[in-house]
């Protein structure tokens, strides 16, 4: 089962890539978690550029999603809202026939960022996905400083973070 991995941040020390590297590290077969890289590739949303060949970085966005059975979000708080990088590429999604009904876990990697979670959820369910709430969390991170190893490494963390991967895997399967 093949679920894709998108963070909302830029930043090559995000506290929300680690979290996704840390699944991928904690993912049990047969799930295998892939990390989307394309964020900083798309362009700012254009509705007279989303047509029948849009942009190469949003084609190749659409396409990971396609192939992708669920959605796994990480993605920081900006001034009270979702990071503009991830907003962006939802935007992106909105015309396209990969996304409605796919599987979405958000994991929210602060404490702190309440209003980002709210927006990205409600963002997410206009949007048609079907929010698996049982596998979208909350790990305290904020001033932690830890990498993907770190959070892997971390009973506690890592505990959470694969009672999460596990319930996001019986939503796809339909089991439990």
């Amino acid at each position: 089962m093949r679920i894709l991995a998108i963070c909302g941040s830029l930043r090559a020390q995000s506290s929300n890539l680690a979290v996704l590297k840390a699944a991928r590290q904690l993912a049990r077969a047969p799930m295998e978690i892939v990390i989307f890289d394309g964020l900083a590739d798309l362009p700012h949303f254009n509705p007279d550029l989303d047509g029948d060949r849009p942009p190469m970085a949003v084609a190749a966005l659409r396409q990971a999603i396609g192939n992708a059975q669920d959605l796994l979000i990480s993605s920081p708080e900006y001034a009270r809202g979702v990071a503009g990088v991830m907003k962006n590429a939802l935007d992106w999604l909105v015309s396209s026939t990969e996304f409605p009904g796919k599987p979405v876990a958000v994991i929210n990697a602060s404490q702190r960022a309440s209003h980002a979670d709210a927006a990205l959820r409600l963002t997410l369910n206009t949007m048609s996905a079907n929010l698996v709430e049982e596998a979208s969390i909350m790990l305290p991170l904020l001033g932690r400083n830890l990498d993907a190893a770190g959070i892997a490494g971390d009973a506690d963390l890592s505990s959470r973070l694969a009672l999460a991967l596990d319930d996001l895997g019986r939503a796809i399967t339909g089991t439990g």
